[in-house]
């Protein structure tokens, strides 16, 4: 009988830390079979990502304290020596992690970078060999030109292509085992559709197994066979994907299951069309950069209004210009062309930002992030600042008791409600948001999207909504504008944008969206692969 590529027994991953040890994977027990594949999905914290570094020793060094049985292609990973853990990664198992800016050397060429691994595993192939194989791989997984972009660096390749690049450098020795750690996290739906169909191809073409760590449920249903739900460092269900997703046992999975946005499900209108007074007026925006000679406009002819108490959403691909929009919108880009007519001034806006830990300053405990736009405007004294800042994260769900801790010692859900308490504090009518939930976790994001919400009804504020996920958009918002390559191309109530789209490239957007149902997700992926 063939042996399982990957047996887990046991294990347990303790982190110390100031305060104490902390339990990341508490007695997890699990197989995959040769050319199996297995989704790993549970909320952030739940030990998905400290499960997938442990298969390949990469705990080491850490400080992590490490019991049970970890084998990978054969390979005791607990007891090899570094040479052998050397071999096991990159040549029997390799892995793509979920930030690739970050994992890949900005100073060299992304085919060297991949011809370096290859000549480690192959040390008697010539240089112009491992190039060769480089250029191979990157073609493998749909880098167009590969020889040229080969020689390019890791800046001049988009998002997608660099989580392409990755995995061609995880496929440059043909391992027998494909670890993905958050592949297609903060990828629009149909960079993401390319990645999922890469992996399954791949899948298919070569037999390798693989293990797919993710927090979107959409994602395992259309690319694994078996699914594995993680809380608390522990397993609390196991099965094919079609059981766990259709009818899962577990209360814990249920409440994921049901978190899960549907682009099919509508939002009941949080302002009627065309009421309310216009806070926001744009006309003919456009925003070119680069030099004279070589600019191109990231934002051209944009028009659109947002009335009192509604929300417009605004979708697209990454590139198409959502976010250089939403910071013209409010006041930290300049337009090269076009007006903005604000119903009161700039003072009543304000913005969310997609990454709170950048957005931030990690010296500064969160109460004074938020006490800054208060103490700016200079009107309240410090006692009334103060009691004005425990309100805003009593507002946001937080303790009011943790005015004095800093960024670091919040989850990401958390700092996402520090960004939105810090928006409210100088009570503002608009809030620009930017892509506020697309890093987060389904159950997360289900509450931030609640949250605001029901900051919406309560204070009556207008939001734009910024993202790539249609889904989650559709929760939100009571008009739409897709934008691409810098140009809106649709724009009308959400209903008729979602139900029945006119431009085509609408249409692609939603047929990429990911769907719970496996068989409906397999349907679309051998369209996909048709018009290919």
């Amino acid at each position: 009988m063939t042996s399982p590529l990957i047996e887990v027994a046991d294990l347990t991953i303790d982190f110390p830390t100031g305060s104490g040890t902390v339990r990341a994977v508490d007695g997890l027990s699990f197989t995959l079979e040769p050319g199996g594949a297995l989704g790993v999905v549970g909320e952030s914290g739940s030990g998905k990502s400290a499960t997938a570094y442990a298969l390949l020793g990469l705990h080491r060094g850490t400080g992590a304290e490490i019991d049970g049985s970890v084998r990978v292609a054969g390979v005791d990973v607990q007891a090899a020596q570094e040479r052998e853990l050397r071999r096991l990664r990159g040549g029997l198992a390799a892995m793509v992690f979920q930030d690739p800016l970050s994992s890949l050397d900005p100073y060299f060429a992304v085919g060297d970078q991949i011809a370096e691994v290859y000549r480690v595993h192959h040390p008697k192939a010539s240089r112009r060999a491992a190039r060769q194989r480089a250029v191979e791989v990157l073609d493998r997984v749909g880098i167009p030109d590969a020889p040229r972009r080969a020689r390019s660096r890791p800046h001049e390749f988009s998002g997608g292509m660099r989580q392409r690049a990755l995995i061609a450098m995880a496929l440059a020795c043909e391992p027998r085992l494909l670890i993905a750690d958050e592949p297609t996290t903060a990828l629009d739906v149909t960079v993401q559709a390319q990645i999922l169909d890469l992996l399954h191809e791949l899948r298919r073409e070569t037999g390798m197994g693989l293990l797919l760590v993710t927090h979107d449920l959409g994602v395992v249903a259309g690319s694994v066979d078996q699914v594995l739900v993680m809380k608390d460092g522990r397993a609390v269900e196991r099965g094919t994907v079609a059981d766990v997703l259709g009818a899962p046992e577990q209360a814990y999975t249920r409440d994921l299951v049901a978190a899960v946005p549907r682009v099919e499900k509508a939002r009941t209108p949080s302002a009627p069309a065309d009421s309310g007074q216009v806070l926001l007026e744009a006309t003919g925006l456009r925003k070119e950069f680069g030099r004279r000679g070589a600019r191109f406009a990231a934002v051209d002819d944009v028009s659109l209004t947002v009335r009192a108490g509604e929300t417009l959403g605004v979708v697209g691909e990454s590139g198409s210009g959502k976010t250089t929009l939403g910071r013209m919108l409010v006041g930290l880009l300049e337009p090269t062309a076009g007006g903005i007519r604000h119903e009161g001034g700039r003072t009543g806006l304000q913005m969310v930002f997609q990454d709170p830990v950048s957005s931030l300053n990690p010296r500064r405990s969160i109460g004074e992030s938020i006490a800054d736009p208060l103490r700016t405007a200079g009107v309240l004294d410090d006692t009334a600042v103060l009691a004005r800042v425990r309100e805003l994260l009593e507002r946001v769900g937080l303790d009011p008791a943790w005015y004095h801790r800093y960024p670091h010692e919040f989850s990401g859900g958390q700092r996402q409600r520090v960004g939105i308490a810090r928006a409210l504090a100088p009570g503002p009518r608009l809030i620009v948001c930017d892509e506020p939930v697309s890093a987060l976790d389904v159950t997360t994001q289900a509450q931030v999207v609640a949250l605001l919400g029901e900051l919406q009804r309560e204070l009556g504020i207008a939001l734009v909504f910024i993202a790539h996920d249609l889904a989650v958009v559709r929760q939100v918002s009571d008009r739409v504008a897709v934008m691409r390559a810098g140009r809106i191309v649709e724009h009308g109530p959400a209903d008729r944008i979602y139900d029945a789209p006119e431009h085509p490239y609408t249409r692609g957007l939603l047929a990429a969206v990911p769907v719970l149902d496996p068989a409906v997700a397999a349907a679309r992926r051998a369209d996909r692969v048709r018009v290919a």
